[in-house]
């Protein structure tokens, strides 16, 4: 089996057979249509939706395909899921109105869809075995650790380059580091980088399974495998320190007690005391339950994904877009988005769907403003809404904001 395992690392993956020279001797990289065929073919999903119960039954034979321990897969190096894409905004103009918003440059929105099937198609690559063309794995996004943009503008006629690689692995889960760059001037300079965390489950999404082990090779490999391991722990430790379970801490004890005392009216009562139940709105703030914004979406089988849930790229693209109208209803102005954190995708959600979003600012400094977006679907038969997703969005507005003010604990 090392003799194999010898011959199949060997092997070009399909996707790097595909990095074929052009013409001019450069190569040419698949753009992002090839990478959700790619996926497609995966997975064995179909293009018509009226087979996709067939076409997930098809699946169910590919149990016999999963490993039954860690130690069975063949372990993968982090170059082994590298994968270059572009995204051709400046040489085939016929893409671009789909990424155009009103300020003639790039739709963020459409980068978060672009960005989660690039990091499932790089959890794939690790994962894959030569012999088998469809993966029993069905590899869905759990979370979006982060997401940090050092340009303000993308524009929408120069092309996009995204590369990743998966940096961690656990037992069944994996995390994915991607960056985007654009070209200027003949070069790419960096756009953002993006870390995703994705799971490993059974061909019917019902179990986790386990997933090809990582070997970090160089010292610099060494440093980002450790970084994902903390990053793990972190989550371990941000999960346990709801508000429900925990005391916020002295710092934000502090933060919370002075914006309480600046709510409270001066003018004293009768008894010369000042009342803790009369409360005003300091000058230049708003209340924050008056800094809301709300959207409903019904989910077609067009936003569909390989598994026929809804496709996790699409619910970040409209939570984006509502915390983004939230940001500039309350700003005033046109807000940029700085950085995307913690996205956790708590359950799926089913085609047909009624999803209800709602975005509220929770904090604001100077020109940034904080937007939660929270997500929950609506089940007609059980008249029950269960949450799927939170969201955080942090923007910049072009000019200074009002304070957002809290008026319960809450």
């Amino acid at each position: 089996s090392t003799h194999r395992f010898c011959i199949m690392r060997k092997l070009p993956s399909l996707l790097a057979r595909t990095l074929t020279s052009g013409a001019s001797g450069s190569p040419v990289l698949p753009d992002m249509s090839e990478v959700r065929s790619r996926l497609r073919d995966i997975v064995g999903a179909s293009t018509n939706w009226r087979d996709h119960v067939q076409a997930m039954q098809e699946r169910k034979a590919l149990h016999t395909l999963l490993a039954k321990q860690q130690e069975d897969l063949p372990p993968r190096r982090m170059k082994d899921s590298y994968l270059e894409v572009i995204l051709p905004l400046g040489s085939q103009p016929e893409i671009r109105e789909k990424y155009l918003n009103v300020y003639n440059s790039v739709r963020f929105g459409r980068i978060l869809e672009d960005l989660d099937s690039l990091g499932v198609l790089i959890c794939y690559t690790h994962t894959k075995q030569e012999m088998q063309p469809r993966s029993p794995l069905s590899i869905v996004t759990a979370l979006v650790d982060k997401i940090n943009l050092c340009k303000k503008i993308i524009y929408p006629d120069c092309d996009i380059k995204f590369t990743g690689n998966v940096s961690w692995v656990g037992r069944t889960s994996m995390e994915v580091k991607m960056h985007m760059l654009q070209l200027h001037d003949g070069d790419y300079s960096p756009v953002l980088d993006a870390t995703f965390v994705m799971v490993a489950r059974d061909p019917e999404n019902k179990r986790p399974a386990f997933v090809n082990p990582l070997i970090p090779e160089t010292p610099e490999e060494e440093e980002i495998f450790k970084q994902g391991e903390l990053n793990k722990l972190k989550r371990i430790d941000f999960s346990t320190a709801s508000l429900l379970k925990m005391a916020p801490t002295a710092e934000e004890r502090n933060i919370v007690h002075d914006i309480f005392l600046n709510t409270l009216d001066t003018r004293q009562d009768g008894e010369g005391t000042v009342s803790f139940r009369s409360r005003k709105l300091p000058p230049n703030s708003v209340w924050m339950e008056d800094a809301k914004l709300k959207g409903l979406q019904i989910c077609h089988p067009q936003e569909r994904n390989i598994f026929n849930r809804i496709f996790g790229g699409f619910l970040m693209r409209k939570a984006f877009e509502l915390g983004w109208a939230t940001a500039c209803s309350y700003g005033g102005s046109r807000p940029f988005i700085v950085s995307v954190d913690d996205i956790m995708f708590q359950r799926p959600v089913e085609v047909g769907s009624l999803l209800l979003l709602s975005g509220q600012v929770c904090y604001t400094e100077r020109n940034y403003i904080q937007i939660r977006v929270h997500s929950e679907v609506y089940d007609a038969d059980t008249r029950e809404n269960h949450t799927t997703n939170i969201f955080h969005f942090t923007f910049i507005s072009e000019n200074e904001v009002p304070r957002v003010v809290p008026k319960t604990y809450g």
